[in-house]
């Protein structure tokens, strides 16, 4: 079992609302969540429409082990033709809005079409309907959670919905679920502001069951404890991932306003530290930290704001704990924007689970404009009166707010740093692969980072694949293809069980085989689970080149290939891209051009 072996298929033009069974073929050759799902999105939609059109299809994917004992078993992912990338996109969250969906019985949810007016869409079990949202069309994020479960009467309900920027389609709107867990990268949120979809509102009481149910506990018995002794583990519940910033300082990785520099004089204002340091005020940011559905790790961090502090000082609204500082986002509002005020990089997180906002993407979109500001490209007429200076925590929570909201200067920020940069004529400027912001590491120190970014199949993306450990040792581009290749395979497939790969510290390939071996139906063997990740890799692969995607899309900024970092162990580096990629798509059983070869796909059934 594992899987509900139903699909519930949404026509938001027409209403009507169809439940299907799942094609267990299909679900024996891609698992789940971003596996299958991708599958459903290559069949079912034509991969040249416009991300924004009615054709695009929207699916929310649960995996199997989703909603099961397994630790860490709250993740599901929306895929569908990113609106930041016109590539495919597949973004993935935890939080309790997939078990949710699993426990109304559906492995995936299919959105097609565009509703006639704004609307959301209420489902409990099988009992689904396409809702009037007029009463929260407008509103934030907050407000619609809170208007959703107050209106049915039911506090349980999990609701995953888009703010105003994605009502707006800012491209990288997202879905958020739970208040401050989102389908974060790629756009997600504004394909579904584009379908007129403001949110799904879920209650579930069907449950999951196991193939082998005496099996899968033992399993899990073993993988929990593996996670309770393992100092990863404490170190991501004490630290959280913003611990990676006093790393990629110390390393030279840490990028820096707009990725000129690779270390950043004010992180010591930013890190974990900081964010359990007692101020002037006696305000400490940190409250506690918080888990998803079944996770034993609680990696996530609550957090709340000087009353004190300029963004807060007089509206009390924000005087409560949301989302605190991950690495991305104190990477992205902090060195990249050359701010060191951890109230203002906060707030500028609240703004982005408020309004639906990548805060990576949004980071690195300032980030761009701050540049073209001091080149003087951009000016105060631009930007409503607001110096955009690096440095300047103003700046980074006017426009936050600005964008969330899709006021003024917010709505060209709105763009990403693809489509501003190409407005005001600097496209060198934007540090984005297929239109999507890097994440916060710099690739002429990681060069097998840069390799994963360069062909990852959503755009710069340091999630789906691992090349930390060779990156640390060794800051060449040789022999780089093979460990980028190999992880891209597994975390294929761990994004396809519907688990967390932040457990990858603790636990092996195995770990996660074993549990997927014990919940579902046929033999999943190590060999077998690498084999699904990569057939996933490359049908990956199949929609961008189908979508129009080329070999030219797989490269870095300039910035990255020419410009040799300034300090850290990469002083004087650049990206060894030219050196690597023909090496990856020989290893990858691409041609030349990146394209699979008959052979390969032949191989992997595609």
């Amino acid at each position: 079992m594992g899987w509900q072996r139903k699909v519930l298929r949404v026509n938001l033009t027409d209403g009507n609302v169809q439940v299907e069974p799942l094609n267990m073929e299909w679900a024996q050759q891609y698992l789940g969540e971003r596996g299958l799902g991708t599958k459903y999105l290559y069949e079912y939609m034509d991969p040249t429409v416009d991300a924004l059109d009615p054709a695009n299809v929207l699916i929310f994917a649960t995996g199997p082990l989703t909603g099961t004992m397994a630790s860490t078993s709250g993740r599901y992912a929306v895929i569908t033709k990113g609106a930041l990338t016109d590539a495919i996109a597949c973004s993935n969250s935890g939080g309790k809005f997939g078990a949710e969906l699993k426990f109304a019985g559906y492995d995936l949810l299919i959105l097609e079409g565009r509703a006639p007016e704004p609307s959301y869409l209420k489902i409990y079990d099988d009992d689904v309907e396409i809702v009037s949202a007029e009463p929260i069309w407008g509103k934030t994020v907050w407000e619609t959670e809170d208007y959703l479960k107050s209106h049915h009467q039911d506090p349980l309900m999990k609701v995953a919905s888009i703010g105003v920027a994605g009502e707006n389609c800012v491209r990288y709107a997202c879905v958020v679920n739970d208040l401050h867990r989102a389908a974060g990268r790629s756009g997600v949120g504004a394909v579904m502001g584009s379908k007129n979809l403001k949110a799904i509102a879920v209650r579930g009481t069907v449950g999951v069951q196991v193939d082998n149910p005496k099996k899968f506990m033992e399993v899990v018995r073993e993988t929990h404890s593996k996670l309770a002794g393992s100092d990863d583990v404490k170190e991501l519940a004490s630290y959280g991932t913003n611990a990676m910033i006093d790393m990629m300082q110390e390393f030279g990785g840490l990028p820096t306003r707009n990725f000129k520099e690779v270390q950043f004089e004010g992180v010591d204002n930013i890190n974990p530290s900081a964010m359990t340091r007692v101020n002037e005020h006696g305000h400490k940011n940190l409250l506690t930290n918080k888990a998803c559905f079944g996770c034993t790790i609680a990696c996530g961090r609550i957090s709340h704001i000087d009353k004190e502090h300029f963004t807060i000082k007089n509206r009390p609204e924000y005087w409560h704990a949301s989302g605190g500082l991950e690495y991305e986002t104190a990477f992205a509002f902090g060195p990249d924007c050359g701010i060191d005020d951890i109230d203002a990089l906060t707030f500028a997180g609240f703004m982005m689970n408020e309004h639906g906002m990548d805060p990576i993407s949004f980071g690195g979109t300032l980030a761009a404009a701050m540049e073209l500001y001091e080149m003087g490209v951009i000016t105060d007429e631009d930007t409503d009166g607001v110096a955009l200076n690096f440095g300047n925590p103003e700046a980074l929570t006017a426009m936050a707010e600005k964008t969330g909201k899709f006021e003024g200067f917010g709505q060209i920020l709105g763009l990403g740093s693809k489509r501003l940069c190409e407005k005001y004529g600097h496209p060198e400027l934007s540090m984005t692969v297929k239109g999507q912001e890097f994440a916060g590491y710099d690739s002429r120190a990681l060069q097998g980072m840069g390799l994963g970014y360069a062909t990852s199949s959503r755009g710069a993306c340091h999630m789906k694949h691992d090349v930390f450990g060779p990156d640390m040792e060794d800051q060449t581009g040789e022999g780089k293809a093979v460990p980028c290749k190999k992880s891209q395979d597994k975390i294929s497939i761990i994004d396809s069980t519907g688990l967390c790969w932040f457990t990858l510290g603790t636990w092996g390939i195995k770990d996660f085989q074993a549990q997927v071996d014990a919940a579902c139906e046929g033999d999943w063997t190590v060999e077998r689970m690498f084999e699904t990740g990569e057939r996933i890799w490359n049908l990956e692969r199949q929609f961008n080149l189908a979508a129009g995607l080329t070999k030219a899309d797989d490269s870095l900024p300039e910035r990255l290939l020419k410009e040799p970092a300034k300090s850290g162990t990469a002083k004087g580096k650049v990206n060894e891209l030219d050196r690597m990629l023909p090496e990856y798509y020989d290893v990858r059983g691409w041609d030349s051009d990146g394209v699979p070869t008959a052979e390969t796909l032949e191989r992997l059934g595609l």
